[in-house]
């Protein structure tokens, strides 16, 4: 198959064909006709086995609303005020579009943000009508956020509860999310016939029937575009070392040189390690071996309910722990240098500090990809965990084992809700047309589960009750964590536009160590500003060999950078190196060659009850 280079591309740029012809467009409705009556029998099904229609709260958000309309109502001068101000904007409004409309030169009254693609074709903009309709829509979002994000009395939970949400109502009502307001999808109707939104019903009804009818699983990209080992997570290597819970893989040299010190990878669980390695002009895999590093990744297991038990204590012996054992079995080296990944930081914050209680010395320097460590602002994830959501989480984790993918990757998506969702359906539902082959998309669409056990005490000690920063405040194989005793050499990565892990908060966690640290801050988001080759020279980042207290006093003082960090973590992580030995093919040292990368555990999908064979 060939390989994938396209970039990220707006939804909707290229049109899939359209059916033409009485016998295609016959094959399209009797198409729709047999998923509608199969997603019917299966609804039917569900309620006769006495799954019948649940309505509740579990998120708290019918409560929060409650809450803040109350207080809203009960400030009748301030309400007066927000709607007077309202009744301004649209009084402009009027007055611009009508000299416009009159053939004169006005400035608009509201305008999207340059990021925001919804309003981008041309229409929105030359289009009296539809510039008219957009900025109606803008001054009501804008007044309607600043009127619930500015209600006095609501407690923080309540208030980034209230917030958030109102985002969310805003995003959904947007006027491009529907027919007769969209001037593309309007252009398309006429054009075609109609036959889009034929095509758009039966995309719609495929992605019922994925979900099961239970819940809409839409499609972000073309899924069967992609294989892996054929056009993605293509470093060549081999799984050396495997238990329950990981494969361990050793990626083949490709310099005739390599650093002694060995480079463990570990990367989140929450999704799967080949972020890393998408195609060979993205991978940092490819590229950390290019540098002379002898690589090393683990690849996490997707669990079914059968490692329900699993805890985080698991992960750290058989994950990190044992990852590290078989690097030593493999090269003879004790010590590596290690990198984690978001939540992958933040269990090599854990071995860290497990090390540095046992008085092992297994690592010789860390490295942190946008991960959090300290959770006091944890951003905008934090309007889904309070008690009583967790409640509801580990319920439903106890019912079934695990966290189901599905519910984790909604949960990420609704933090760019626009980009992630909206924009998707506009283009499957209302253009018609398939979404277009992206391979990071892919990678994001194969989520993975978490383990019962193991995520409960995640959410509750670490992002709840911020434990893992307090000396002792957690114990894990029953030694006490205190980060406050590793000091190693550390560095660390952020992004300045990460919304998982905001910047500040990972500059709150490279606080609490003892040891040097680096810290820099990258361009972008959470997975483009870490993903992002030198080659590409995009975006840049920013330095500062202080590390004062406050996060605003480090950016006041960093310098720009141009291009990627990806050349200034180079040079730092090679002082930590050793000399150079000559290149290590996996499978030739004391640990045989299992299969080939990317293994087996990476192939198992969420949507799969078969756990990866461990024999």
């Amino acid at each position: 198959m060939k390989t994938v280079e396209r970039q990220a591309v707006a939804p909707g740029r290229q049109s899939t064909p359209l059916p033409t012809g009485h016998a295609e467009l016959a094959r399209l409705y009797s198409g729709i006709a047999q998923k509608s009556g199969q997603l019917v029998m299966r609804f039917l099904d569900r309620r006769r086995n006495g799954g019948g229609l649940v309505v509740s709260d579990e998120l708290g958000i019918a409560q929060a609303f409650f809450e803040a309309w109350a207080k809203l109502f009960a400030d009748p001068v301030r309400l007066y005020e927000a709607q007077l101000k309202l009744w301004q904007d649209y009084m402009a409004l009027w007055q611009s579009a009508m000299l416009r409309f009159m053939g004169h030169e006005a400035k608009p009254v509201a305008e999207p943000h340059k990021d925001d693609r919804r309003f981008r074709h041309m229409d929105w903009q030359q289009n009296f009508l539809y510039d008219y309709i957009k900025q109606s829509y803008l001054i009501a979002a804008r007044h309607l956020h600043q009127a619930m994000g500015g209600i006095e009395g609501l407690d923080e939970q309540t208030a980034k509860k209230v917030d958030f949400y109102t985002r969310q109502y805003i995003d959904a009502v947007s006027p491009s999310n529907f027919l007769l307001t969209n001037p593309e999808v309007l252009r398309e109707t006429v054009a075609t016939g109609g036959q889009n939104l034929v095509r758009g019903l039966n995309n719609l009804l495929e992605d019922l029937m994925r979900g099961d009818g239970e819940q809409v699983r839409l499609r972000m990209t073309d899924e069967g575009a992609f294989r892996l080992g054929v056009n993605i997570a293509l470093t060549p290597g081999s799984v050396i070392y495997q238990n329950e819970l990981i494969q361990l893989i050793q990626y083949a040299p490709s310099t005739k040189e390599v650093y002694r010190r060995p480079l463990l990878v570990i990367p989140p669980w929450i999704n799967k390690y080949y972020i890393l390695d998408l195609r060979a002009d993205n991978s940092f895999i490819r590229w950390a071996v290019g540098q002379g590093h002898t690589v090393f990744v683990i690849s996490w297991v997707n669990p079914d309910e059968k490692l329900a038990h699993k805890r985080f204590d698991d992960y750290l012996a058989e994950g990190v722990l044992a990852a590290l054992g078989a690097i030593e079995a493999a090269t003879g080296e004790r010590e590596a240098n290690v990198i984690g990944y978001c939540l992958g930081g933040t269990l090599l914050a854990c071995a860290l500090g497990y090390l540095a209680a046992k008085g092992e010395r297994r690592v010789a320097s860390g490295t942190f990809f946008a991960s959090m460590i300290d959770f006091a602002e944890a951003g905008e994830l934090e309007v889904f965990i309070d008690e009583q959501q967790l409640d509801a989480i580990e319920q439903r984790m106890r019912e079934r084992g695990y966290l189901e993918g599905s519910e984790m990757a909604a949960t990420f998506n609704l933090l760019r809700a626009n980009d992630l969702i909206w924009s998707f359906v506009v283009n499957n539902y209302l253009l018609g047309r398939n979404p277009l082959p992206f391979d990071l998309l892919y990678w994001n669409s194969d989520s993975t589960r978490m383990p019962a056990e193991m995520h409960g005490f995640y959410l509750r000690n670490m992002y709840l009750r911020n434990l893992l920063r307090k000396p002792g405040g957690i114990e894990l194989n029953g030694v006490p964590m205190d980060l406050t005793q590793v000091e190693l050499p550390l560095y660390f990565i952020s992004t300045s536009e990460d919304h998982i892990a905001p910047w500040r908060s990972t500059y709150a966690g490279a606080k609490l160590f003892a040891g040097p640290v680096r810290f820099v801050l990258g361009g972008s988001g959470h997975i483009a500003g870490i993903i992002n080759p030198p080659a590409v020279d995009k975006y840049c980042y920013w330095t500062n060999p202080r590390l004062p207290d406050r996060a605003d006093q480090w950016l006041k003082g960093a310098t720009q950078q141009p291009g990627s960090w990806w050349t200034d973590w180079a040079g730092w992580v090679a002082q930590y190196g050793g000399d150079k030995v000559p290149p290590r093919i996996p499978g030739k040292g004391r640990l045989k060659a299992i299969e080939d990368a990317p293994g087996s555990f990476v192939r198992v999908h969420a949507g799969s009850k078969k756990s990866a064979d461990c024999g």
